[in-house]
């Protein structure tokens, strides 16, 4: 079997991560992988594909901060894709991130409804079916069940700062992501699941599959990592992300460390220069790193995980800190809340940093190891990537 994925990334953050482990998993299984992708430079298992070049993607970009068409450029360089998709005659084709700056939707997906071609696309957000936004649930807009227009957010990613063109993407995109007989949808999470059922892409095949981490990795360790970091003897509270801004919760982050005692500390890892100079003195900041085992280590050593992200489908992060046996404490947003129990975490309010703050002192109070058994036992129970990955190797068999 040949398996052909299309991704922003690959073999970084939690979509290229995500492919990648894909990829990996067709060739212990004797298969070939490959992976087209729009940015970055990551070593890959899977044979890989650049997308375009860093011209294609500015003006791309440039032509979603104008006309708001976002997804309608790098004509020639899906064009390439094309060709080359062709040459190789994959018997799977498995989409995710198209929305990036680097494919045209219309190009692409004219393709594929003229192949007889099996495609499996994973949504890691609502764009895929939305005028314009990658998320709404922090508005509340209802617009997308019936039709976009006036996007209340068309100022924020993937922003356009001209025109308002969501009316017209909603029907364009709805006519091209429908035009696809043989297309299977996958989803990480149940609330994802759900809107996708209420969305125009409804009568498509929706298979629920869990993200996957590598838990051999991510898993229970004493490290010396506080040393590095001078952290001494403190409750550590740690936050990741790819990129921190409103929505991934910085502000209650910044909220959060008022609350501290002299004895607790917040670790922010994925940080930019700009936001480390502005970061209060009981706040470690660090910047993104791709050492896994480094990132693993600050998970282990945390006492609790804290994701008080406003936007997310499925964050493979409170995985991540689940599997190296740490707490999480997660607004309610999206399919955040899926990943924990009762034994294994708490869901506050989203921007309630007072309650926040006070499940956060309850793990606190708590031994070391209070936790740790049942938050390993879930992540080994249900998110390795092993189990989850090879959930989609029967539904590519399945389909073929």
């Amino acid at each position: 079997m040949k398996i052909f994925q299309i991704n922003t990334t690959v073999n970084t953050g939690s979509t290229g991560r995500i492919t990648e482990d894909i990829g990996n998993l067709m060739i212990e299984n004797g298969h070939e992988s490959y992976i087209a992708y729009g940015r970055g430079n990551r070593p890959s298992k899977s044979k890989t594909i650049k997308i375009g070049n860093q011209s294609d993607i500015i003006l791309h970009g440039l032509k979603t901060a104008v006309f708001d068409l976002h997804g309608f450029g790098s004509v020639a360089a899906t064009r390439q894709l094309i060709k080359q998709i062709d040459s190789i005659q994959p018997d799977i084709i498995g989409l995710h991130n198209l929305h990036g700056y680097y494919i045209n939707i219309e190009i692409l997906f004219k393709y594929l409804s003229q192949k007889n071609i099996p495609v499996v696309w994973t949504l890691f957000d609502c764009w895929s079916f939305t005028g314009h936004c990658t998320y709404f649930d922090d508005i509340d807009c209802r617009k997308w069940e019936t039709g976009c227009y006036a996007c209340p957010k068309t100022n924020r990613y993937p922003s356009s700062y001209l025109k308002d063109n969501s009316k017209t993407n909603y029907k364009n995109k709805r006519n091209i992501f429908n035009s696809v007989s043989n297309l299977s949808i996958v989803v990480h999470s149940n609330w994802l699941k759900e809107l996708v059922g209420k969305s125009y892409l409804k009568d498509y095949p929706i298979h629920l599959i869990r993200s996957g981490i590598d838990i051999e990795i991510f898993r229970p360790e004493i490290t010396s990592i506080r040393g590095k970091y001078s952290l001494g003897n403190n409750k550590v509270i740690l936050g990741c992300a790819s990129i921190w801004d409103k929505r991934k919760g910085l502000d209650d982050f910044i909220q959060l460390s008022s609350y501290l005692s002299s004895g607790e500390t917040i670790v922010l890892v994925g940080l930019n220069q700009q936001r480390l100079k502005s970061l209060p003195s009981n706040i470690v900041g660090i910047e993104r790193t791709e050492n896994l085992n480094e990132l693993a280590a600050l998970y282990a050593t945390a006492d609790v995980f804290v994701n008080p992200t406003w936007q997310d489908n499925f964050p493979t992060t409170n995985l991540e800190a689940l599997a190296c046996g740490t707490p999480v404490v997660t607004y309610n947003t999206g399919g955040s809340p899926e990943a924990i129990d009762e034994q294994t975490g708490f869901i506050v309010e989203k921007g309630n940093v007072m309650k926040l703050n006070e499940k956060i002192q309850f793990i606190l109070s708590k031994e070391n190891d209070f936790y740790s058994f049942a938050c390993r036992n879930r992540a080994v129970q249900y998110f390795n990537k092993h189990g989850r990955y090879n959930d989609y190797l029967a539904l590519y068999n399945k389909l073929l």
